[in-house]
């Protein structure tokens, strides 16, 4: 197994200490941190695959510690996963907003954790397998697949992983509608929970960065990219 690097961030030792050794067990590199400040200068030091983030520590909260990181062009694919004690409403919409990934909920069982880590590992390392890796023209953007970037009007844009994932999907099939299943399915995988409004938080950024009305909300399915 290649040896991901996996970064914690939690102001709780414990956490650190029975959640590091699990998956130190598990055949990863891993390193901790316990507040915001410290973990954004680790994770650019580690370059790591994938960033467990409290929501809330001292120095720099998880939600702003995640927008700190995207903001680095070299951790725009490293995987964010939020710990949170909230409810879901604010919590889940502000990390998602942020750029995060996915969302556990405190207290959490160890084995459940990271098997959802193995879950977003394995299509961290799948995606570039995926066939179909060339840029995609429409007549407002060009989608390139191996950069990862969206060009409009000669200007170049870039989104956070699963938004991309999701414009080029739906960019994949101008005028095809695709349901809110088929898009989970394919974008976070059967394995992985994420909530309800996950799509909608996306699909509002992209529109957000682009400034584009080409992407349809279809209400009661899905999305459409109107070519």
């Amino acid at each position: 197994m290649e040896q991901y690097k996996i970064l914690l961030v939690d102001d709780e030792p414990d956490i650190l200490e029975f959640l590091g050794y699990n998956l130190r067990n598990e055949g990863y590199e891993v390193y901790t941190t316990n507040n915001g400040k410290d973990g954004l200068a680790k994770a650019r030091e580690v370059l790591p695959h994938l960033i467990v983030l409290d929501v809330m520590m001292p120095e720099m909260d998880g939600i702003e510690t995640c927008k700190e990181i995207r903001q680095v062009p070299s951790l725009k694919n490293s995987i964010i996963i939020f710990l949170t004690a909230r409810g879901e409403d604010y919590s889940q919409i502000a990390g998602f907003d942020a750029g995060a990934d996915d969302f556990v909920t405190k207290p959490f069982k160890p084995r459940v954790l990271v098997s959802r880590i193995k879950a977003l590992l394995r299509r961290y390392k799948e995606e570039p397998l995926k066939e179909a890796r060339q840029s995609i023209v429409l007549n407002e953007f060009i989608i390139d697949r191996e950069k990862y970037t969206v060009i409009k009007d000669g200007q170049e844009f870039e989104l956070a992983r699963k938004e991309f994932e999701l414009l080029s999907l739906l960019a994949s099939r101008p005028n095809r509608v695709f349901s809110r299943e088929e898009i989970l399915s394919t974008i976070w995988g059967d394995d992985v929970i994420v909530g309800d409004r996950t799509i909608d938080v996306h699909v509002r950024k992209i529109r957000e960065k682009l400034s584009t009305p080409n992407i349809k909300t279809i209400k009661g399915v899905g999305y459409k990219y109107e070519d």
